[in-house]
């Protein structure tokens, strides 16, 4: 499926030169005002209490996705009894603006804490092959399907249309990731391990990881990762928890030449982007974080990221982003309800 829509204004892109991004100044009231047609449209947010109303799903539906794509904490059970974790998921799903969704839009993602089970919870969750179990089933995801049968709920979705191809890898933060570092000298809750301490994606995620992105033909290579990769210093929990593994994926992303590579990320009842610059790699690393739907930090101040574009949005919100395979760009917005813009980026690879 393909979705067209009005340009208001024209980007001009010199051909040959280093992709550049872009923030606009003067902020649009809606995502109508776009400046870029699509050929692809993702929409993804994470943070979903499924007891508390969701104001977004009509607005969702409205931007007509292509794909819909859960960041994680997609409900909040926090138990390791799975009638009680079975019973929200079912509650999840019986919400109609949810349900009117599922009926007209692919559903696909990725769980964090609060969904797995445990609040930080990892590796050691006693129930998380029983969880894991429940998760796929509210996914909708076949008995056959290898995921039943795999430790982790990672995999990865290709969409090809006439104009091109995007995968989505769907990571998974908990059911590895390994003990982390408490920060006792500060009011933060965590701190980064040692450096070569401890993972995130265990070994084999990662040879998965790598293999997913070595093969890929696609035009653009979405990572989606429960937890913030970029953004470190905030004292919860993030990949720089484990800084190593962050330099690993930077240079697996450089060295696999796979094209148009980003990262969705969730978790924090924020949204915002965060950028960087990598050794080989052509273009910006972007990691849009986009939470939450439900419940978000409404008393956001401050807080430290030394790669973050733009400004935080404290508001509930989802986000989406617009793919155009001619001009190798993509417009991402974060959007409140009544489709309020709250922020955008665009990024041309």
């Amino acid at each position: 499926m393909s979705h067209k829509y009005i340009a208001l204004c024209l980007i001009f892109i010199t051909l040959g030169c280093k992709p550049q991004s872009h923030t606009s100044k003067d902020t649009p009231t809606t995502y109508l005002d776009s400046t870029v047609t699509a050929d692809f449209t993702l929409a993804f947010g994470s943070c979903n209490k499924q007891d508390e109303t969701n104001f977004l799903w009509d607005d969702i539906l409205k931007t007509q996705p292509d794909v819909w794509v859960w960041g994680g904490d997609n409900i909040y059970a926090d138990t390791d009894n799975m009638q009680r974790l079975r019973a929200m998921y079912d509650q999840q799903n019986a919400i109609e603006g949810y349900k009117k969704l599922k009926e007209n839009t692919p559903v696909i993602g990725t769980w964090d804490d609060h969904d797995y089970g445990l609040n930080d919870g990892g590796v050691d969750f006693h129930k998380k092959k029983e969880s894991q179990q429940e998760f796929l089933d509210f996914m909708g995801v076949e008995k056959n399907d290898p995921r039943r049968t795999q430790e982790g709920v990672y995999t990865s979705h290709t969409y090809k249309t006439p104009q091109g191809s995007i995968k989505v890898i769907v990571l998974d933060t908990r059911y590895f990731r390994t003990a982390l570092t408490p920060d006792t000298k500060t009011k933060k809750r965590t701190k980064p391990n040692a450096y070569g301490d401890g993972t995130v994606l265990g070994e084999r995620q990662w040879t998965w990881l790598s293999n997913e992105l070595y093969d890929s033909t696609a035009d653009f290579n979405v990572l989606v990762s429960s937890i913030q990769i970029l953004s470190n210093e905030h004292g919860f929990e993030t990949w720089g928890n484990f800084p190593h593994e962050v330099d690993q994926l930077k240079k697996l992303i450089a060295d696999s030449k796979a094209k148009g590579v980003m990262i969705l990320s969730g978790d924090r009842h924020i949204s915002e982007f965060s950028k960087t610059e990598i050794e080989g790699l052509p273009y910006p690393l972007i990691d849009f974080t986009s939470s939450g739907l439900t419940h978000s930090y409404t008393r956001f101040k401050n807080e430290s990221n030394p790669f973050r574009v733009g400004k935080v949005v404290s508001t509930k919100s989802f986000g989406l982003i617009r793919f155009n395979f001619k001009t190798k760009e993509t417009h991402m917005q974060m959007l409140g309800d009544g489709l309020k813009l709250l922020g955008e980026l665009h990024q041309a690879y």
